[in-house]
């Protein structure tokens, strides 16, 4: 069930956004008055699910969901259809327009998905307003990972400041010290200021960490305690006379004062008999347990969210817009660092790429309208960014070769966009299978 729910999610997320993207084709073509022969949902070789006529346009539902076309009269695309090239052109056809008009046709996609992300982050900021940690409320510190414990910070530090700059939102911190190549970060230890030095490789390392646990980003967490709000049938937690709202401090009198370390820990006792510290108002209590063999003794942890003060913002219906568009701002500038960090051979970055299988696992187990719409406005910006990049057979190839045609008044010759065209397709093709080959190799991982 969980996989049909995040198959429907990707299914429906990506039909709306290939719906949007050659809209935006099309739309610039009719306003030139360009021919389009066909607009199709999924690609439909041999066959079509479903297609109808309508004036000039053939409108259709392919049967393999890999995205989506306009087929434009006159221009070289994946159709390749050579023939029609071969004919003199017409006043209708792509290539018989001027090339700013031509320009705008193949930019059509591209806007409107940067366009739709930006409604979306508008409409859900109205909906459901913004709400995040601010950093200076986090009171317990931070939880460390392998990597921010080898670069030198300790569970429980307060972050004060990256590069002596103070972030604003918790969440924000790892994005600032990965994409902004931040050298140090200032803690509060044991109400000492300790300036931590960032190592030089840190970014190269980070991205080993990210492939090694399987799209984790988050090195640090912010730490709470361990309150118990309820217990799993079938576990002894309960049984060993635990109550509701008792906080576990440690185990055989290890203090571990903070849930993410309490988990962690008692898994290496997992089949052992454990004394586990408690705090019952203000009473220090012990209760020995039997461990499971899968590490867990079955008692659900208070909210974490319960613990801290959280800013909310409320937006209105047109104070929404500017805040959607910065986000969306925001989110391409972060696309366009990934990027830069996965062309970058020196971070190996490009061994985390992922295909189908790694996009559809970004969305929830269960439905969530306020998750889905923001990966959709993600995956959207995602699609107009990679779009744009200058390989054939992409809308960046084609702006590309009309840019060249603009600057020096030269046309390539059909023969070479061709050529341009299966060549691009050929790379399309084989990024597609690495990255959805790296999808198969991970799941053989677990």
């Amino acid at each position: 069930m969980v996989i049909l729910i995040k198959a429907a999610q990707l299914l429906l997320s990506l039909s709306l956004l290939v719906i949007i993207h050659e809209f935006g084709h099309f739309i610039f073509a009719r306003i030139f008055k360009t021919r389009v022969e066909k607009f199709y949902l999924f690609f439909n070789p041999w066959f079509s699910l479903f297609k109808m006529k309508r004036g000039d346009t053939e409108y259709g539902i392919g049967w393999l969901p890999l995205g989506g076309y306009v087929k434009i009269s006159g221009m070289i695309d994946e159709s390749m259809d050579k023939e029609a090239m071969k004919l003199p052109p017409q006043p209708w056809e792509f290539r018989s327009k001027p090339s700013g008009q031509r320009l705008l046709i193949m930019l059509g996609g591209v806007l409107f998905n940067i366009l739709f992300a930006f409604m979306i982050y508008s409409m859900i900021l109205f909906a459901w307003g913004e709400k995040y940690l601010p950093t200076q409320n986090v009171k317990y510190g931070i939880i460390c990972d392998s990597l921010a414990l080898n670069m030198g910070l300790r569970h429980g530090d307060k972050i004060l400041t990256v590069n002596n700059h103070t972030v604003e939102d918790f969440h924000n911190i790892i994005p600032e010290i990965v994409y902004k190549s931040a050298k140090s970060i200032q803690v509060d230890r044991g109400g000492q200021m300790v300036n931590i030095t960032i190592p030089g490789n840190f970014v190269r390392e980070y991205i080993e960490f990210v492939r090694k646990n399987k799209g984790k980003r988050d090195f640090i967490y912010f730490a709470y305690p361990f309150v118990i709000r309820d217990f799993m049938a079938g576990y002894p937690a309960k049984d060993t006379g635990l109550k509701v709202n008792d906080r576990i401090i440690g185990i055989n009198g290890q203090d571990l004062a903070f849930f993410d370390l309490f988990v962690t820990e008692i898994k290496k006792y997992a089949g052992d008999t454990v004394t586990i510290n408690v705090d019952r108002n203000g009473e220090k209590m012990a209760f020995p347990l039997i461990v499971p063999k899968d590490g867990k003794i079955g008692a659900f942890a208070t909210d974490p969210k319960s613990f801290f003060e959280l800013k909310e913002i409320r937006y209105s219906f047109f104070a929404s817009f500017p805040a959607g568009v910065k986000k969306g701002v925001e989110t391409i500038s972060s696309y366009l660092k990934d990027l830069k960090m996965i062309f970058n051979p020196e971070t190996k970055a490009y061994k985390s790429l992922g295909g189908f299988i790694a996009i559809g696992n970004i969305f929830p187990s269960i439905w969530n309208w306020q998750i889905f719409w923001n990966m959709t406005a993600f995956l959207s910006i995602m699609l107009a960014v990679l779009n744009v990049l200058p390989i054939p057979a992409l809308d960046g190839g084609h702006v590309f070769f009309l840019g060249f045609e603009i600057i020096t008044g030269k046309k390539p010759n059909d023969r070479f966009m061709e050529v341009a065209q299966i060549v691009g397709m050929l790379l399309l093709l084989a990024l597609v299978l690495y990255a959805n080959g790296n999808d198969i190799i991970r799941l053989f991982q677990k």
